[in-house]
């Protein structure tokens, strides 16, 4: 089965709150994954922060992370990588839905998952079928490149400590919204070393309602990896979502998308040849498996 993907640019999201994930470095790790255990201690930050500013000017950061981004959003349409999608029932009796495609770009340009493991499912209360999968690789990626950012307001929110990364944090929001297009409506956090997204946390918004997809989830959290010690490459998203249920009970759902395998478009055997691992030392704002 070969599915087209729409690639936009990754990004994400929270309103008025956000999570400082306690994290460690994912390093070769080329299956599906177990679920991490993130730890969130969660703040409410004011509809208007009022951190003091960055050491160096909030302007400058922006630039720079948007330069950074133009590179690595073709860096990343320059590979094919294995990815692994897991939809997991944490609630009692739970069980799970899995599969694992190529996604990859052919010379027209656009992006393709083929499968490599079919899905198999052991759900008990929800239900995804083959078809879920298409609505799940299709899920938008913000890069918020040069081109991008003016359709964008930034406000510093401070500093938080992610693993071993120092970053600033800033909350992002459209400045107008499109029946055409979604956009990112949440929290970026940039390396203070590199001047690069390292991980973001929000939702896609837009005039018409809704996520602009069938899927139950609605907040995805993406990490990013550091490939050669130069480009910030999105790797692993996940999102939790509580559905109700009769008698007053809640289904806690959780999705988890995880790219590994990454070689370059046009590498022989792409689906079977291991790649080398990202260049050592290999940083990472991913959570511990």
């Amino acid at each position: 089965m070969i599915l087209q993907r729409w690639l936009m640019i990754p990004a994400a999201l929270l309103a008025l709150f956000f999570g400082a994930a306690l994290s460690a470095r994912a390093q070769g790790d080329t299956g599906p994954m177990a679920p991490p255990p993130p730890k969130f201690e969660v703040s409410r930050i004011p509809s208007i922060p009022h951190p003091g500013p960055p050491p160096i000017p909030e302007q400058e950061i922006i630039q720079k992370f948007a330069a950074a981004e133009d590179v690595a959003k073709k860096v990343y349409a320059d590979y094919a990588f294995t990815q692994a999608i897991r939809v997991e029932e944490l609630s009692t009796p739970g069980g799970k839905f899995t599969a694992s495609g190529l996604e990859y770009t052919k010379p027209d340009g656009n992006r393709y998952w083929r499968t490599v493991q079919p899905a198999e499912s052991s759900l008990k209360m929800t239900s995804f079928r083959v078809e879920d999968i298409h609505t799940i690789i299709s899920l938008p990626l913000f890069f918020l490149t040069s081109e991008e950012i003016g359709n964008y307001t930034f406000l510093y929110a401070g500093q938080d400590k992610l693993d071993d990364l120092n970053t600033y944090v800033f909350q992002v929001k459209p400045k107008q919204l499109s029946r055409s297009k979604r956009y990112f409506e949440g929290a970026i956090w940039v390396d203070d070393h590199d001047l690069a997204i390292v991980k973001t946390y929000g939702k896609f918004v837009g005039e018409i309602a809704g996520n602009g997809t069938t899927l139950p989830f609605t907040m995805f959290e993406t990490y990013r990896e550091n490939f050669q010690q130069k480009y910030w490459l999105p790797t692993y998203t996940n999102s939790d979502e509580f559905i109700n249920r009769p008698e007053d009970e809640q289904l806690h759902l959780r999705l988890v998308i995880h790219s590994t395998e990454f070689k370059l478009n046009g590498s022989p055997n792409a689906a079977q040849q291991q790649p080398p691992a990202p260049a050592q030392p290999s940083k990472s704002a991913q959570p511990q498996n």
